[in-house]
């Protein structure tokens, strides 16, 4: 990443360029594409090549009306889903109207020490021009000395109409790896919509 420096009077300094060491770089790894879908399972290309992974989320849109994006993880390669996990999820939106806004920590969404499927985005609309879209971090799944933290940022269509942020994070509570990550509404088909993982080096 390049910094530039201005100089005293505000004008770019061509010879003062920098880079910014430690950040990372994105190494894209894999697309899933939703049709229809019950659920998107990433079974690999998730292993201890990299510290982090990043799943970028681009127009994801529900079958049904009103549901919640979630996921879960697993250690066997994605034979089963259910790894034990603490969350805490915050929703902040606003209507196009201008005339209300909340912020507000959704307690029914939380998990504490459970092996549902974590909530990641909360309230979907099925609106023929409604999706959601976001990132999702997910630390060194391949640990076998530590539990494995995430932290999600999405934003959708509420309602619908509502700019409605979701702010989530959370851990699974286990040593073993991570290996496989499946994502799915509460109920009915992820209509369409992308997820591409990155790993960060």
């Amino acid at each position: 990443m390049s910094i530039v420096k201005l100089n005293n009077r505000g004008v770019k300094d061509a010879t003062a360029f920098g880079s910014i060491t430690g950040l990372g770089n994105l190494v894209f790894i894999s697309r899933s594409t939703a049709s229809s879908s019950s659920s998107l399972s990433i079974t690999s290309g998730i292993n201890s090549t990299y510290k982090e992974y990043i799943f970028m989320f681009n127009n994801i849109h529900p079958e049904e009306d009103g549901r919640n994006f979630s996921f879960q993880a697993s250690t066997n390669g994605g034979s089963s889903y259910g790894v034990t996990a603490t969350t805490s999820v915050f929703v902040a939106n606003h209507a196009e109207a201008g005339n209300d806004n909340n912020f507000y920590y959704t307690t029914g969404n939380d998990l504490a020490q459970s092996t549902n499927y974590a909530i990641i985005n909360d309230y979907y609309v099925n609106d023929s021009d409604a999706s959601g879209s976001g990132m999702l971090h997910i630390f060194e799944p391949s640990s076998d000395t530590f539990v494995k933290h995430f932290i999600a940022d999405f934003n959708n269509m509420y309602k619908p109409t509502y700019s409605n942020r979701t702010l989530s994070a959370g851990y699974f509570n286990t040593t073993s790896a991570l290996n496989a990550f499946d994502f799915k509404f509460n109920s009915g088909n992820i209509d369409s919509g992308t997820i591409d993982m990155y790993g960060v080096l």
